[in-house]
């Protein structure tokens, strides 16, 4: 169950990877974007309702496995638990607009991908003081807002590059 459980946390793994363990969780959440565009594809609904399932799977993943990370890694938020940012991620990707063919996927998967790693490093206010919160809770809602954050500026980015 211990094996399950941090495999969960780390973002399928993505958190036990070397360097920057938080933009590779991200990075998982974008190719599941990109995949998933593909299958679909395109259908707005099927990416965004998606994205939203990895969302709401992700967080609820941080709030009922917080007391198990801080054990396993001895701290809060530590740097191998990438869950929340695939949870961010996904928020960041919802609703954006596809248009068509790959290189408007690819540019809105791009943008969203670069404002959250943005965000979730700068924690402008209130995305630093959710860290305050208990537990996973802390983790992962300070997440979501950079994702809110990132979405808005990703939407703003295509708009002006449309």
């Amino acid at each position: 169950m211990r094996r399950l459980g941090r495999l969960i946390v780390t973002g399928l793994g993505t958190g036990s990877l070397p360097g920057a363990p938080g933009t590779y969780g991200s990075a998982g959440a974008v190719a599941v974007f990109l995949l998933v565009a593909w299958g679909a594809g395109g259908k707005q609904v099927c990416v965004t309702g998606t994205m939203l399932a990895l969302a709401a799977a992700a967080t609820a993943g941080c709030i009922l496995l917080g007391r198990f990370m801080e054990e396993a890694f001895g701290r809060k938020d530590p740097r191998q638990c990438t869950l929340d940012e695939w949870a961010g991620q996904a928020v960041a990707l919802c609703l954006l607009p596809l248009g068509d063919g790959w290189a408007s996927r690819l540019l809105a998967a791009g943008a969203a991908f670069a404002a959250f790693r943005v965000f979730d490093i700068a924690k402008p206010p209130p995305v630093r003081q959710l860290e305050k919160l208990p537990r996973g809770w802390g983790v992962v809602a300070d997440d979501l807002m950079a994702g809110l954050y990132a979405n808005l500026a990703a939407r703003l980015v295509l708009m002006l590059a449309g």
